[in-house]
């Protein structure tokens, strides 16, 4: 494609990265920054989409009967492709303003299969881009946290999504090695569920579950060790009830899920080549994600690695930025000739 056509193209188009969450959408449009950010939700009825995003999002567990809130993506891939593709149509058209032609760079989980990569695509098509590409979260992430992704020199991330975890040695603008892990922050809110009602008898859903883990949850013994009051239904005789939790509590309940990240960490140490391991003794790893927000996450990962542990400044943000920074250093992504 000549110069002239790729400028004329550009003019009447716009080139837009996708956090495809299983959380959260995060649209980023080039030169324009992060313009939309909402929970991956849609409340339908009667098989007609009736809200997205944050609208909908409140209508969890506080839905008739005839409304049901469903979140299209599960452990990082499309679950439900009809879902997906009208929320991505939704979230597109809000953040684009209804305008032009729309090419789309989505970052997806990189342990994904080949049928899941598809899915991702056709939902994005389906949605109305005319054209996509696909990039790693990982990759994203760092390149979103200011890693120097393409010299020979070794990275490390672990981005800590809703329903992945993901963990990367980068170097050269190339994965050395990743392992990804179908535990996020989800599975750690279901945990919170489940150990409310063994430990307390006391039925609570998933939002409140997702409120205790942010104000008293942790990975790692606290200076000063946190107590919340937690309403919720009695298992026994159906009435509410409020108990208190502590965070000394919730942090075993939450053991195993965060055992099964710090494994993935580790193995993937395992299988970092020598090379490039004297550069992670002295760069450490970066943590991105909503996970990285777990109060005491960088600790226990420095307890068990050794290494320096640094928390992204923006965690929430990191792999939507690095689709923006991607598309800004690869201006000719879609426009081969």
């Amino acid at each position: 494609m000549s110069n002239f056509f790729r400028k004329l193209s550009a003019l009447f188009s716009y080139d837009v990265g996708i956090d495809l969450g299983t959380a959260n959408t995060l649209v980023y449009i080039k030169d324009q920054g992060i313009v939309l950010r909402e929970p991956s939700v849609v409340a339908m009825k009667n098989g007609v989409p009736k809200a997205v995003g944050e609208e909908a999002k409140r209508m969890v567990g506080r839905t008739p009967g005839s409304v049901v809130a469903i979140r299209p993506l599960k452990d990082g891939v499309i679950a439900n492709f009809e879902v997906a593709h009208n929320m991505l149509r939704y979230f597109i058209k809000k953040a684009t303003q209804h305008r032009l032609r729309t090419r789309i760079l989505i970052a997806h989980p990189s342990g994904i299969t080949e049928v899941e990569r598809h899915a991702i695509e056709e939902a994005a098509l389906e949605a109305g881009a005319v054209e996509v590409r696909l990039i790693e979260e990982p990759m994203a992430a760092a390149m979103g946290v200011g890693m120097p992704v393409s010299e020979p020199i070794g990275n490390m991330i672990v981005d800590i999504g809703g329903g992945t975890t993901e963990v990367a040695i980068i170097a050269l603008q190339g994965i050395v090695y990743s392992q990804s892990e179908k535990c996020g922050g989800d599975a750690l809110d279901e945990t919170i569920v489940r150990h409310m009602l063994s430990a307390h008898n006391l039925h609570i859903g998933i939002r409140t579950a997702e409120d205790i883990k942010i104000r008293v949850g942790s990975a790692h013994p606290l200076q000063q060790e946190l107590e919340m009051e937690v309403k919720g239904r009695d298992r026994g005789t159906g009435l509410p009830k409020t108990v208190t939790v502590r965070s000394e509590e919730i942090r075993e309940a939450l053991k195993d899920k965060l055992d099964i990240i710090v494994s993935a960490v580790r193995q993937t140490l395992d299988h970092c080549p020598p090379e490039l391991a004297s550069d992670l003794y002295d760069r450490g790893i970066t943590v991105a994600g909503g996970g990285a927000l777990l109060r005491g996450l960088g600790d226990l990962l420095h307890e068990q690695t050794g290494l320096p542990i640094f928390i992204a400044e923006d965690p929430l943000s990191a792999v939507a930025e690095g689709t923006g920074k991607f598309l800004q250093e690869n201006s000719d992504l879609f426009y081969e000739d």
